[in-house]
């Protein structure tokens, strides 16, 4: 497109005489008699440059001027009058003219220094606009790269739940918040039971096939505002904002049953036949400010799960 040059004027001559000289210096020209005949080609094609007449029968030169810059702003329009004064010279270069040629013309090398002045222009800029759209581009692709690092910093590798490093920061957080404006907050602490004879009766990729199945569950139980993370081996934390105790029980039971329910591969060879988990659950009190007051409540009360028979829920007092 950047050789690509449409000389318009009604006069054969003139027409002629400007198209030879510019085809001569190496540009692919187009010739078109009238203005109306060069919108068309104009629409048809695309050009770096337009050399017109400025009155010609039927749409001036100015009004094929304003038509092709709505098609394409960049492109530029040499104008070529007979009839120079300062006041039409300003009107063409308002109208939004590159340049403009007094005819006739006393040498032909100022038609052919004014288009490749105006093919320069138009080269540069269309390399910035490439330019700025390639910049464009990159930036919106370091954003999606930084967004998906972002993401799998926070996420567990195998469960594609969050890490144990998120669920610190959110829950240090949700701590303070609970704190100053008095809100509830609890914690679910559970632990796959007996998941070592699991993985020595079965083998690693079978129970990290468990784990896996059971971030689903988890997950698929909770609401859309809890945290659920993977803390560590067979062990995971669920975060539960604006919720008191009695209600976290009851989600934390209503997960036990389910994953007793479901059907894990392997699972008769469970101590009870089935796949189970134990949950110990902590509700935020006046002496819980820090994170780690309600996880060592949570903790404490898992253990006592486990201690008193696994596959059940225990709540800290």
């Amino acid at each position: 497109m950047l050789t690509k040059v449409l000389v318009v004027d009604d006069d054969m001559s003139i027409r002629s005489m400007v198209g030879e000289v510019l085809s001569d210096e190496g540009y692919d020209v187009t010739l078109a008699a009238s203005a109306e005949e060069a919108l068309q080609a104009f629409r048809r094609d695309r050009y770096g440059l337009v050399v017109t007449d400025i009155r010609m029968g039927g749409m001036s030169g100015v009004e094929l001027l304003k038509e092709i810059k709505l098609i394409d702003p960049i492109v530029h329009v040499i104008v070529m009058t007979s009839y120079a004064s300062i006041d039409s010279a300003v009107a063409v270069i308002k109208a939004g003219a590159y340049d403009y040629l007094l005819k006739p013309f006393e040498d032909l090398e100022l038609v052919v220094s004014a288009a490749n002045r105006a093919m320069q222009s138009v080269r540069l800029i269309r390399e910035k606009e490439v330019l700025v759209q390639t910049l464009v581009q990159k930036n919106v692709e370091l954003e999606q790269a930084n967004v998906r690092l972002q993401e799998i910093a926070v996420r567990d590798g195998l469960t594609g739940l969050h890490n144990h490093r998120y669920f610190q920061e959110i829950l240090s957080k949700e701590t303070a918040r609970s704190s100053r404006y008095n809100r509830d907050l609890s914690l679910l602490f559970l632990d796959v039971d007996d998941f070592k004879k699991y993985n020595d009766t079965h083998g690693h990729q079978l129970g990290d096939t468990l784990l896996k199945q059971l971030s689903h569950i988890i997950k698929d139980t909770m609401r859309e505002g809890d945290i659920v993370a993977r803390y560590g081996g067979e062990e995971f934390v669920v975060i539960l904002p604006e919720t008191d105790k009695t209600y976290a029980i009851q989600v934390a039971d209503k997960l036990r049953k389910l994953v007793e329910d479901y059907a894990f591969h392997g699972e008769e060879t469970q101590p009870h036949g089935k796949v189970t988990i134990s949950l110990g659950v902590s509700s935020r009190i006046t002496e819980d400010r820090t994170a780690a007051s309600l996880i060592q409540r949570a903790d404490q009360a898992l253990y006592k799960a486990k201690s008193e028979g696994k596959n059940c829920v225990r709540a800290a007092s």
